[in-house]
């Protein structure tokens, strides 16, 4: 089911999935799985060079080698721009951590180093964007890597677009996701009436 909300098409699955990241269970494997590097937008690369200098003091030798030699993003089509990745297949940007793959750029932030979060589609994942026309779409991503946030998710009752309140607030604003919210409960309730009649 599609559901139309302003200038997007959300994928009701956002709704019925349920979605917590757990990353003492996954050891934060989307940095290092996957056949590129995260998506990154257009507009992204200029932030990221701003800060890059703030940035690097969290990436790994290997990390920082790779961007020396090859720079931080391939591709050059608005829809195909990614950040590099090293050959074992983690980001350019990762660090280790306990065991825990993690983002410099997120941690840059954190630290109060850097004014850019990190790539709105790592801050959004499992959301992935696309483009229809007019709409970008937002569709929920499965990915075998992801069950145990899907267990925690279902285990604390936490739907996917609540998990991702923050990221989408960034993207589309507070209204928009307000509004949102007003929609699931509509959703829901037309869920629950059709369990009903069941």
């Amino acid at each position: 089911m599609i559901i139309e909300h302003e200038d997007t098409l959300i994928s009701s699955e956002l709704f019925s999935t349920q979605f917590v990241c757990n990353l003492s269970a996954c050891k934060g494997a989307c940095c290092i799985e996957g056949d590129r590097g995260a998506p990154i937008e257009k507009s992204e690369i200029v932030l990221i060079e701003n800060n890059l200098e703030s940035i690097k003091p969290y990436m790994s030798e290997k990390g920082i080698e790779l961007l020396n030699t090859e720079g931080f993003h391939e591709g050059e089509e608005i829809d195909d721009i990614a950040t590099t990745c090293l050959p074992t297949g983690e980001c350019v940007f990762f660090y280790k951590e306990n065991g825990i793959l993690g983002c410099a750029i997120e941690k840059s932030y954190k630290a109060g180093k850097s004014d850019f979060y990190k790539p709105i589609s790592c801050h959004l994942y499992p959301i992935r964007l696309g483009r229809l026309g007019k709409f970008e779409s937002l569709n929920y991503h499965k990915w075998d890597i992801c069950k145990a946030a899907c267990a925690l998710g279902k285990e604390l009752g936490v739907p996917v677009f609540r998990f991702l309140k923050d990221p989408l607030i960034r993207k589309y604003g507070e209204p928009w996701f307000n509004e949102l919210e007003e929609i699931y409960n509509e959703f829901k309730e037309l869920e629950d009436s059709r369990k009903e009649d069941f």
